[in-house]
């Protein structure tokens, strides 16, 4: 009997390995147990297995403007919802909270005001950036872009607080977004200067220049719409993580996001007050303009009707006639020039009455 050939399975291309979650991306990385970080430091997806073979802690993972790719490998490791990370890979998103089966994801506006002494602050306008958040049972992901907003300093407030950190996650994502709101309530106070500034500028200095007057109040209105921007869209999800039982937040961190939504509030009011007092401000601005053009209107036609006294007199007499009789009179040119001057200072005199000159 012929022997059979070996049969072997078909040849298979092995699976294309993912690249790794670059360094130069993570800002920190760590495995808290018990509220208190563990002194070992591992890959995060070592430290996510870590967590849940051991069914205790969770993983804080930091990361600054990722690319697609490498939250792809996250998400693998993680189990984050592809719609979830095709918003994070992509900045300029609108504040937000979304629900999925096992997980929130939460993006947050960060404003920093630039002044004018600083780089790149020839006005002074308001940045923003973006922080991106996953929250899982056993994890939280930061996604941040842009280049404030950093949480570094906030970890460490968190670890210098383990019975913080022992709440878990939902502890993490509430000093993130108290932190970002602490940083509007900051922002507005300083745009109160700027505001205040701004109205004495128009209001209190006589005869300043209208135009920089308009320039300044324009960059105010587009700060304000920035701060809008970042701070109006953020009411609904804390109102749903302050008031919504979810999974993911437990009770007694729940009525911390109320206070955090309290300091929202108050801000979202300052901004809409400073809206309506630029508005009126760029009214009156625009008021005393019109005041200084009619003033302006009024200096003109009063000196072009003095000049006109002079012009038509010339006028008449610049017709060479032969019989006219002034002409061959001896007092016929000084009574003129006095009539002329007479006349001249008559109309000065009533345009100064009443306030044309």
């Amino acid at each position: 009997m012929p022997t059979l050939p070996h049969l072997r399975p078909p040849r298979r291309d092995p699976a294309p390995v993912r690249p790794p979650v670059s360094a130069d991306h993570v800002v920190d990385s760590a495995l808290y147990v018990g509220g208190c970080r563990r002194p070992d430091s591992c890959p995060p997806a070592e430290a996510i297995a870590q967590a849940r073979r051991n069914g205790a802690g969770f993983v804080w993972l930091g990361l600054h403007e990722p690319d697609e790719s490498e939250l792809t490998v996250l998400a693998e490791h993680f189990d984050l919802h592809p719609l979830a990370v095709e918003d994070a890979a992509t900045a300029h998103q609108r504040p937000k909270l979304d629900r999925y089966d096992d997980m929130l994801f939460t993006v947050l506006k960060t404003v920093r005001h630039v002044h004018p002494d600083e780089p790149n602050g020839e006005v002074e306008v308001v940045e923003t950036g973006e922080i991106m958040v996953f929250l899982g049972r056993d994890y939280i992901i930061t996604v941040r872009h842009g280049e404030h907003g950093e949480l570094r300093g906030l970890r460490k407030q968190l670890e210098a607080d383990p019975a913080r950190l022992a709440l878990g996650p939902s502890a993490v994502l509430h000093a993130i977004m108290d932190q970002v709101v602490d940083d509007y309530l900051t922002v507005a106070v300083e745009l109160q200067v700027d505001v205040d500034a701004v109205e004495n500028a128009v209001f209190g200095t006589p005869g300043g220049s209208r135009t920089r007057d308009a320039e300044r109040i324009y960059v105010l209105k587009r700060e304000v719409l920035e701060m809008r921007r970042a701070v109006s869209p953020l009411t609904a999800p804390l109102r749903m993580l302050a008031e919504r039982p979810m999974r993911l937040v437990p009770p007694e961190i729940r009525q911390y996001f109320r206070d955090v939504d309290d300091h929202l509030s108050r801000v979202n009011e300052q901004i809409g007050s400073f809206d309506e007092l630029l508005t009126t401000i760029v009214q009156a601005n625009l008021a005393q303009v019109t005041v200084e053009q009619n003033a302006d209107m009024r200096k003109i036609s009063a000196w072009a009707a003095i000049l006109a006294v002079p012009t038509a007199v010339a006028g008449i007499y610049g017709m060479n006639f032969d019989n006219m009789p002034e002409l061959h009179w001896r007092f016929g040119y000084p009574l003129t020039i006095l009539v002329t001057l007479g006349l001249c200072l008559a109309l000065h005199r009533g345009f100064r009455r009443n306030g044309w000159l």
